[in-house]
């Protein structure tokens, strides 16, 4: 399985755990001209912008670690455009982060 491969396989992973945690998925992997956003959910009233990381091990740190300010602030203009186009309003908006180490999960809320 290539980089790729995994990294959507990841996606999955955290897209079911969170539907789990009763979320409303409503997009994968959209994307816009400025980046792409791995998961796009609604928790009750609140629009949360998940980012997906994983690694196979702590050898080269937390997945989380891997994240920087410039795909930060790709995310979030991205964020932007999606709340233009869509076309339902939210009371709130999130960025949180999910970690997947093997079949370890962790979900970080309000990661930035």
């Amino acid at each position: 399985m290539n980089k790729t491969q995994i990294g959507r396989k990841n996606e999955k992973k955290a897209a079911e755990y969170l539907k789990s945690l009763g979320f409303e998925i409503l997009k994968t992997n959209y994307s816009t001209r400025y980046g792409e956003i791995d998961i796009i959910a609604k928790q009750d009233k609140t629009v949360v912008f998940v980012e997906v990381r994983s690694r196979k091990n702590l050898s080269y740190g937390y997945p989380e670690e891997s994240i920087n300010e410039a795909k930060i602030n790709r995310i979030k203009k991205t964020a932007e455009i999606f709340l233009l186009d869509f076309q339902e309003s939210f009371e709130d908006v999130r960025f949180d982060l999910i970690s997947v180490i093997n079949q370890s999960i962790r979900h970080i809320q309000d990661a930035f």
